[in-house]
């Protein structure tokens, strides 16, 4: 494994929290950038303060309790939560060299999560019909760490994943995460494990050039 990522794709991570929209909005900028040749590409780790987010496929009465900002996020997918203790990342690529497959990219970032989390001493998987990223909770049933949820447009990809490390649990409870009632959610720290963001932002560069392999090779999986 390697942590070096190619130069021309940018790996930002952030300390502190920064606002949904406004990570929103300089994502999009970002995209527009990328799509027009004036930018690199980019890999961006952060942390949102309070705030559920919307997809495309988002329906009301699954926005239980309304009790922080909701926000439209373009995206993918239903209802899910972003907060403190949760890291995020956000992918701006460009599929237009990668081969112009979303089905293929959705898989790989899955994948390079689940091989991050293994390495971190967590075992996770897909599971058939439910994106995102699984593992057995403390009470030995399933339960969800990871969301996954993306955006191409012009060919370049746009939001992307969340690990929960050490949020409220609490928090997701004023929605029906993305939609799945029957199974609850899941962290690091409800794991007894005590990995910070910093942790998990090393482990996941050193998945990196793996995970552009899977991409860049349409494997669609991670060793």
């Amino acid at each position: 494994m390697s942590g070096e990522l190619p130069e021309n794709i940018e790996w930002r991570a952030e300390q502190g929290q920064i606002p949904y929209r406004e990570a929103l909005e300089s994502m999009q900028a970002r995209n527009e950038a990328i799509a027009s040749g004036d930018a690199g590409e980019l890999v961006w780790l952060l942390e949102h303060p309070p705030v559920y987010t919307a997809g495309t496929s988002a329906d009301g009465a699954e926005l239980l309790d309304p009790r922080f900002e909701v926000v439209e996020a373009g995206r993918g997918g239903r209802y899910t939560y972003h907060g403190p203790g949760q890291r995020v990342g956000y992918l701006m690529l460009d599929l237009k060299t990668r081969g112009r497959d979303v089905r293929c990219f959705v898989h790989s970032v899955e994948g390079w999560v689940i091989a991050t989390l293994g390495d971190l001493g967590v075992e996770c998987w897909r599971s058939e019909g439910r994106i995102g990223i699984w593992t057995r909770d403390v009470d030995g049933r399933e339960a969800k760490i990871g969301a996954i949820g993306v955006r191409v447009r012009r060919w370049v990809t746009m939001h992307g994943f969340s690990v929960n490390i050490d949020p409220d649990l609490s928090h997701f409870t004023g929605i029906v995460p993305c939609g799945i009632e029957e199974f609850g959610v899941t962290s690091l720290a409800k794991l007894g494990l005590d990995i910070g963001a910093q942790d998990f932002d090393k482990a996941l560069k050193n998945r990196a050039r793996d995970f552009l392999a899977a991409l860049e090779g349409k494997a669609c999986s991670l060793p």
